[in-house]
């Protein structure tokens, strides 16, 4: 999405692309979105996200700056260092909302939904969650290529 500066009602000026990675990391919750955006308002613009105190919602918001900038070991470290084993399911349907992030044709999204499937499909079966869940971000950056 191409970067654009918009006034809204509240005279509050926006890069589309910041306001969708806030919109990214809340979604389906859209008070959360709202809350976020406001949070993040500073003299009239709306600020980049920043490394914070460490909630889902600040490392969520850094994994997707750094998947937008190709950095997909930099995000995968993030967040498998950041999510607790109970947000597993959150990072899978995560990656299924934001499909484009993984390919830019339908192919690749296409296959990007059955290696997130995969993905979770073995998650209830394998010994350690959290390689399962860095192996299929791994696939999901191969993908993506």
């Amino acid at each position: 999405m191409a970067a654009a500066n918009n006034n809204i009602e509240e005279n509050v000026e926006i890069d589309l692309d910041t306001l969708d990675t806030y919109v990214q990391a809340s979604y389906p919750d859209l008070r959360k979105s709202i809350n976020l955006v406001q949070q993040n308002v500073v003299d009239g613009k709306l600020q980049r996200p920043q490394d914070g105190d460490g909630s889902t919602s600040d490392w969520m918001l850094s994994a997707i700056e750094l998947f937008k900038s190709a950095q997909y070991k930099d995000a995968r470290t993030l967040i498998c260092s950041q999510a607790r084993p109970e947000e597993y399911d959150d990072v899978y349907k995560f990656m299924y909302r934001n499909l484009e992030l993984w390919g830019d044709t339908e192919q690749k999204q296409d296959q990007a939904i059955v290696i997130i499937r995969n993905g979770i499909a073995k998650s209830v079966t394998v010994a350690d969650p959290e390689i399962n869940l860095s192996a299929t971000l791994i696939e999901l950056q191969i993908n993506s290529m």
